[in-house]
This record gives C-alpha cells, sequence and structure tokens, in this order.
C-alpha cells in the first residue's frame, strides 16, 4: 500500500475518523499531523461510540502504530483523559501509541489568553473553541513556546514556564481583567503529565522515517479540514495550523517524496462550526431538519453545525491545493428524504459569475450560490454496502459530483457504523490497494 495523506475538503467534521479506521486493515501506522484536543473524530467500536481528539482513530485496530506527530499542539492533561477514556472502551493503549518530544504543549496560560481575545473581538471574534489551540501555535512562532520534550526534564520546565509568565501574566491581568497564573500550580501539574506521558514521548520522526525505509506503509492523518487551514482556508475564520495537505510533511517530519497520494473526504452536503462566511448555508427548518438527519452537532464541543448544500466551488479549490488523486464521500444516507437536492456549481458576486473561490471574506460573504437542482430519491441507502444497490438517483447524484469536479470517487459512506461503507472496486483507492 501507498503512502497517503487523508484531507478534509470542507470546514472539517466529514467523517475523515470514520475513513481513516476503515483504510487501517491496510496501512502500519497512522501519524496525526496538526490541530489539537479541538477536533474531534467519532469511530463506532465494539458498539461503543468513541470520539477520538489527539490519538488517531486508526488505534483502534490491533497491530497498527498511532502517532501525534510534531505538528500537533498537545493538552497533556486531555492527551492522558483520552487514554483513559479508550482504555475504559477496552482499546489497547501501550506501545502502540508514540507522541512527538518536539510537539507544542498547551499550558493554561493558553487558555486565558484565548478566552481574553475571543471576549475582546466582540462581534469580530472567530468563534474559537477556547482550548488554547490558537495561542498555543502564536508562541511557538514567536520561539517561546514549550515542547513535549520538556516534560521530561523538570528543572528547564520551570525555568521556561517561570520565564513565560513573567511576558505573559501582565497581559492576562491588566489587558484581559482575568486572574494571572501562579507558577508552582502549573509547574506540579506539568511534572505529573511528564511522568505520566513519559512512556509514549520519543522523536516520532525517526521512528515514521525508519518504518517508510523498510517499506512500512504510513496513513497521514488531517484534524479539521482544506477550508480551516490557516494559510488556505477563509482566513481569519480558521484554525491556526495547516490542515491541507502540505501540512502532513511538515507536521510529520518527512520529505514530500515519500507521500504516494492524497484522498479527500467530503460530506455530500457542507457543514461549519463557528464564525465565518457559508454561501450554501440553509438557514430556517430546511437547515435544521439537514442538522437532525445528520446528527451534526460538534463531537468535541457538542455546537451545533451550521448545515447546507454541496458547494462544488469549494471542493474544487480543495481539489487543487490538495492535488487530490480520489475522494471519499460520507453521511449519503442523510439525503435520503430529500425530494430536491442542491449543488452549488459557481457563485454569483454583484452580478458577476465566479467559479474560482475568492480569498477575502467580504467578497465571499456576498457571494450568492448558483445551484443545480436535482431530484432526490426518496429511498433508504442506510447500510448499503454494494454500489449497484443503491438507488439509481443515489448513483447519478455521485455521478455528477464526481463528473463535475472531475475526481474519481473511491468510497461512500452509507452509515456511522465501521460497515457501513462502499468500497468501488473500480477506483483510485482499487489500485492503490492492489499495490
Amino acid at each position: 500500500m501507498p503512502n497517503i495523506i487523508l484531507v478534509g475538503m470542507q470546514w472539517g467534521d466529514e467523517g475523515k475518523g470514520k475513513v481513516v479506521d476503515y483504510l487501517m486493515d491496510h496501512f502500519d501506522i497512522v501519524v496525526r499531523y496538526q490541530g489539537g484536543h479541538n477536533a474531534g473524530h467519532t469511530v463506532y467500536f465494539k458498539g461503543k461510540k468513541l470520539v477520538f481528539h489527539l490519538i488517531p482513530s486508526g488505534i483502534i485496530r490491533r497491530g497498527k502504530l498511532a502517532i501525534i506527530g510534531n505538528g500537533v499542539v498537545v493538552d497533556p492533561s486531555a492527551l492522558i483523559s483520552e487514554i483513559e477514556d479508550l482504555r475504559k472502551a477496552g482499546v489497547e493503549v501501550n506501545e502502540n501509541l508514540k507522541v512527538s518530544d518536539r510537539a507544542h504543549l498547551i499550558l493554561p496560560y493558553h487558555l486565558s489568553i484565548e478566552e481574553g481575545l475571543e471576549t475582546l473581538l466582540g462581534k469580530g471574534r472567530i468563534g474559537t473553541t477556547k482550548r488554547g489551540i490558537g495561542p498555543c501555535y502564536q508562541h511557538k512562532m514567536a520561539r517561546i513556546g514549550l515542547r513535549i520534550g520538556d516534560l521530561l526534564h523538570p528543572d528547564y520546565l520551570k525555568e521556561k514556564i517561570e520565564r513565560n509568565l513573567a511576558i505573559l501574566n501582565p497581559l492576562i491581568k491588566e489587558v484581559y481583567h482575568l486572574k494571572p497564573m501562579e507558577l508552582d500550580a502549573i509547574y506540579r501539574s506539568y511534572c505529573r503529565y511528564g511522568e505520566l506521558l513519559s512512556p509514549y514521548i520519543t522523536d516520532t520522526s525517526l521512528v515514521i522515517n525508519e518504518a517508510l525505509s523498510a517499506g512500512k506503509s504510513v496513513l497521514f492523518e488531517g484534524a479539521q479540514g482544506t477550508m480551516l487551514d490557516v494559510d488556505h482556508g477563509t482566513y481569519p475564520f480558521v484554525t491556526s495550523s495547516n490542515a491541507f495537505a502540505g501540512g502532513a510533511c511538515t507536521g510529520a517530519g518527512v520529505s514530500p517524496t515519500w507521500i504516494d497520494g492524497v484522498m479527500g473526504v467530503t460530506k455530500c452536503y457542507t457543514t461549519r462550526v463557528g464564525e465565518g462566511p457559508f454561501p450554501t448555508e440553509l438557514p430556517g427548518k430546511e437547515g435544521e431538519r439537514m442538522r437532525e438527519e445528520g446528527g451534526e452537532f460538534g463531537a468535541t464541543t457538542g455546537r451545533p453545525r451550521r448545515c447546507g448544500w454541496f458547494d462544488a466551488v469549494l471542493a474544487s479549490y480543495a481539489k487543487r491545493i490538495n492535488r487530490l488523486d480520489t475522494m471519499a464521500v460520507t453521511k449519503l444516507d442523510v439525503l435520503d428524504g430529500f425530494s430536491e437536492i442542491k449543488v452549488c456549481t459557481a457563485y454569483r458576486y454583484k452580478g458577476r459569475v465566479i467559479k474560482e473561490f475568492p480569498a477575502e471574506p467580504f467578497i465571499l460573504a456576498e457571494c450568492e450560490p448558483i445551484y443545480k437542482t436535482l431530484p432526490g430519491w426518496q429511498e433508504k441507502t442506510k447500510g448499503i454496502t454494494n454500489y449497484e444497490e443503491l438507488p439509481k438517483r443515489a448513483r447519478d447524484y455521485l455521478a455528477y459530483l464526481s463528473d463535475l469536479l472531475e475526481l474519481d470517487i473511491s468510497l461512500i459512506s452509507t452509515g456511522a457504523a465501521r460497515e457501513e461503507m462502499i468500497a468501488r472496486r473500480e477506483s483510485v483507492l482499487s489500485g492503490w490497494l492492489s499495490e
């Protein structure tokens, strides 16, 4: 099996966790390469719903190695809780999990800074999860961040925390009007975290590159989605890392020459969480219906997702910047009851038709979707595992998306369960699996 990057094509929540779980039989290693515990991948395991925040969902496959790469920012308390929850659910978490010593640490002051900034921004707020992700990445780039490896060196750890508090406490107190942080409390907690996480901490880039050189296959898993990428998404309403395929190499510590292909994951409609423009959003009852049918509530925060029709302008942009080879389409069953289904094929902006995704959020906010309306199938697709058994109009809809994007569809999810998946025999993925 080649080494593949799996990336979301929308604003995250596309169903990547299930696709990772489905594919892991064919890979030796899965690597999470960016993001933090603001992401949530949902997988059903032995009849139980598991929500992954930091650990790649592929860890539930026996004999597979799961890696948290250097591009991830880690709240150690959240990671420890996730490990404990997985063990309680019957998932083995021991030598099969590795955490990069170069991944950056989220500390309590990151949460205070994010809370304070969102409050000050008021109506211009980003709508973050307030988990310290952005400020942690900010300090990484400002070169005052702490890394996972620092947990193994208590004296150095204390020195760095003390230095940062001297810089940040005045900001927290005087600008954000929040309670300053105390050195001793943070230091004691993080020393304990270091003791608990020390078995997992290592140079993961070395582990990955040695495995690649030995002929092992690696699946690189992105959190969030392309449109939340800090450079290429709907800035400033984005996450603070490179969620698109290009982030895999920097976030895992591998050369681009190791990558053999890229698979995109998209819902058959569109959702997003938080603030920011969303051209195909459906307000009112139609959007509420889609939300309820799809269970569109954040896996990490429980926030209701904004829902809308499939946006081919957005998807084409995601295809281009990720150079997608194929895609997985999820939640087909959610559209079973709709009599008509719409696809946005272009935008209208001040009377002008545009087919390329604009960089400016104020332009995107004024774009009106131009729709192609297709007949719904109004038949049950849930649980179907054979493409030919899908209703004809469902197959027509998928074929329309494939032709419109000029992109092969390899997988189609027809429900939440692992086995509710169609793997197309004549597809790019089928070719990869035969290698």
